[in-house]
């Protein structure tokens, strides 16, 4: 077997299969060196800031081609200015080789607007600042939502959300102030709903119950009655209720008289409860103010007291002075015309006086 493998002519196929495989191989590389411009690379031109029109005229004279791609804006630069290259300038590269150029934009890259209505402000200037906006005026205007984003603004116009500004637009805010309190509520009776919709909704107070004589909704039945009425004095967002009929309030006025029964009955005993309270309420500070003057007077009478006994002590002293008192009405009595009324008189005051010093 030994004998045959170093057999000539297997010796002669080894080296022919030899010989086409290297030159196999010679010729693939040569190919490649002709295909790939072995040996003949390129310097890549600077062009940096330089206006990318220059910048592909310089790349399309030097047999290189070149990619354009927008880069962060800075103002410091010019528009359309080449800030960066890549390869970098001076790099060898075979012919034909693509160069990446990295240029100044315009303006800013836009972005789009996020949706920000009815949240609270302090979420919304988050996402602004997060997309790249910037927040310019902070408009308040009276609203049921206190601190809520209600619309917004660039330059003097309604901004949707979703539009596409570039980043770092300033933009502004309308945001809500919250309820005004003791507002006059409107006069809607004699309205269409329609205008009395409007006009509820113009003076920030909110539609409530409607209610239509014929059962239906036909927005312009005229208002002939509504809760609460006309003038008077509510805090904003509150809600008005309307009834509404296709006849005139005049003609609605049996309607009218059983609805203020129903929701002004209040109205009526209101003048009652007012003039009752002051009957308990007056009583009050008259007793709680008596005890605080009864006090002193409680105190007199206890001082005074001792000064009684002093007279006492004092009558038997005075007792012989009240004497010669009486003799001296005695004759003052003799006096009158009538001797005989006056005598009984006498008899009854002088067991008086015997009493008096008796005791």
């Amino acid at each position: 077997m030994l004998k045959s493998f170093f057999h000539w002519k297997v010796l002669v196929n080894i080296l022919l299969a030899a010989a086409v495989f290297v030159g196999a191989v010679w010729l693939t590389f040569r190919w490649l060196e002709i295909h790939t411009n072995h040996g003949k690379e390129i310097a890549v031109p600077n062009v940096m800031n330089r206006s990318v029109h220059e910048a592909i005229k310089i790349l399309d004279d030097s047999g290189l081609g070149y990619e354009v791609d927008s880069f962060k804006y800075d103002p410091k630069f010019k528009p359309f200015q080449v800030l960066q290259i890549y390869p970098s300038p001076g790099s060898r590269v075979k012919d034909g080789r693509t160069i990446v150029l990295k240029v100044n934009p315009r303006t800013y890259a836009q972005v789009s607007v996020p949706d920000i209505l009815d949240r609270y402000k302090g979420l919304a200037f988050r996402q602004l600042e997060q997309v790249g906006l910037k927040i310019g005026d902070t408009i308040y205007e009276p609203s049921i939502q206190r601190d809520a984003v209600l619309r917004m603004l660039y330059n003097g116009s309604v901004l949707k959300p979703g539009t596409l500004l570039p980043r770092f637009t300033t933009i502004d805010l309308v945001i809500g102030a919250g309820p005004k309190r003791n507002i006059s509520v409107p006069n809607l009776v004699g309205l269409t709903v329609q205008e009395a919709k409007l006009i509820i909704a113009q003076n920030l107070f909110e539609v409530g119950l409607i209610e239509h004589e014929d059962g239906g909704g036909d927005e312009s039945d005229i208002v002939y009655y509504q809760d609460p009425a006309a003038f008077d004095v509510r805090d904003q967002g509150m809600q008005i209720d309307l009834w509404a009929s296709k006849k005139t309030p005049a003609e609605m006025r049996g309607k009218i008289s059983q609805l203020n029964s129903m929701y002004r009955i209040k109205d009526n005993y209101e003048p009652r409860n007012y003039e009752e309270p002051p009957v308990y309420n007056e009583p009050v500070p008259n007793r709680s103010e008596p005890p605080l003057e009864e006090t002193p007077k409680a105190v007199v009478p206890k001082v005074e007291t001792p000064k009684q006994e002093v007279k006492k002590q004092e009558m038997p002293k005075t007792a012989p002075e009240q004497k010669p008192k009486a003799a001296e009405a005695k004759p003052k009595t003799t006096t009158t015309p009538v001797p005989a009324k006056v005598s009984p008189a006498k008899t009854e005051e002088k067991p008086k006086v015997k009493k008096v010093i008796v005791e």
